[in-house]
């Protein structure tokens, strides 16, 4: 017992109180977070517009409508730390990218938690200073990524692993890797102190169009048919086993919210907009959001191919042990809910 809430007490630290409510580094709450008529889906997300169906899906009231009152929400800047906070019981689900879904798989040997739900599709580029044209030109440069271990992490090391570029995980190598916070980047980028970066939706698009970079390489164009897993749906096991009920109410808010997104992109957009500015404090121009959301696709499919295609970049570059994903997904109330809805459903193949 002690030693959960010493794991929650560190996960909390790690989160930014956002929206709905606040979240409880520990507490008496039966084990999963819940008790009685108090009983609250705590919902993570990222302030990034590759995870706009959570934005929407808050900000439009869909979730709530869905779970009967407004989810409880925290925000982090990539995917270990948000894997934290559901490992510590600090949130029940979260939205989170491939590689941390993978590593959460890996490190809990498939106890802990379940893929219920794809979000999104691509959104994804490496952007340099003006001048670098070839991977070769990386050579001595500094790239940012979110955070080590992330998905953008994984992907730029595989990547320069396949151009014959070294790029270790203590900073040595062709070319240094500096993981940092996205928001970070966008100043690092402009005094100078990085040479570029691989990150997602909208710091790709700010990069271009507010500091002057180039994108050297945008992801989609390394996958079949261009697309490729960028966000997924991550619950907790335990959480998935006592709620049920609300998994599905919460896999309906995210059907509807992909949904809302595709059929009314210009009020997406602007919502997107509005939850980001109030989580940091500027909104994003209009020609970075139209930017931004035409490089990515929402969607529930969780694009499976592409996560175990990822796994395996990982342990290539020794980011992630041999590891069998068999088991990770468990699609089967969603394909109930799109079922239900007349719409085609999804594979974990």
């Amino acid at each position: 017992m002690h030693r959960r809430l010493r794991w929650r007490a560190a996960a909390a630290a790690l989160i930014v109180l956002a929206g709905a409510g606040t979240l409880s580094a520990c507490g008496d709450d039966g084990g999963d977070g819940k008790s009685g008529a108090d009983a609250q889906l705590r919902l993570g997300y990222f302030p990034n517009i590759t995870h706009a169906t959570a934005l929407v899906g808050v900000e439009k009231g869909i979730f709530a409508k869905h779970l009967g009152k407004a989810p409880k929400t925290a925000t982090f800047n990539a995917g270990p730390a948000a894997v934290e906070a559901l490992f510590s019981g600090a949130i029940d689900a979260t939205f989170v990218g491939p590689n941390p879904s993978i590593n959460a798989w890996a490190q809990s040997h498939g106890k802990a938690v379940h893929i219920i739900s794809g979000a999104a599709s691509g959104g994804v580029a490496l952007i340099v200073k003006p001048g670098i044209k070839t991977a070769q030109d990386l050579k001595g440069k500094k790239i940012a990524t979110p955070q080590l271990g992330n998905t953008q992490d994984v992907a730029v090391r595989y990547w320069l692993k396949q151009q014959g570029l070294t790029a270790n995980k203590d900073g040595s190598g062709d070319v240094k890797i500096v993981p940092q916070e996205n928001a970070q980047t966008l100043q690092t980028f402009q005094q100078g102190s990085i040479d570029g970066a691989w990150v997602p939706e909208p710091y790709a698009s700010r990069l271009i169009l507010e500091d002057k970079g180039v994108k050297l390489l945008d992801e989609s164009s390394l996958w079949p048919g261009g697309k490729f897993v960028i966000t997924n749906l991550l619950v907790s096991q335990e959480f998935e086993k006592k709620h049920p009920d609300e998994v599905k109410k919460l896999l309906e808010g995210v059907v509807e919210a992909t949904d809302y997104i595709n059929q009314n992109k210009a009020d997406a957009e602007k919502v997107t907009n509005e939850a980001l500015t109030k989580l940091s404090g500027k909104p994003l121009k209009q020609d970075v959001l139209d930017s931004a959301f035409k490089s990515i696709t929402f969607t529930v499919d969780p694009v499976a191919s592409s996560l175990t295609a990822g796994a395996q970049h990982a342990e290539q570059i020794g980011l992630l042990p041999k590891t069998d994903l068999n088991g990770i997904y468990s699609l089967g109330p969603l394909n109930d809910v799109l079922k239900a809805s007349g719409k085609a459903q999804v594979s974990e193949k």
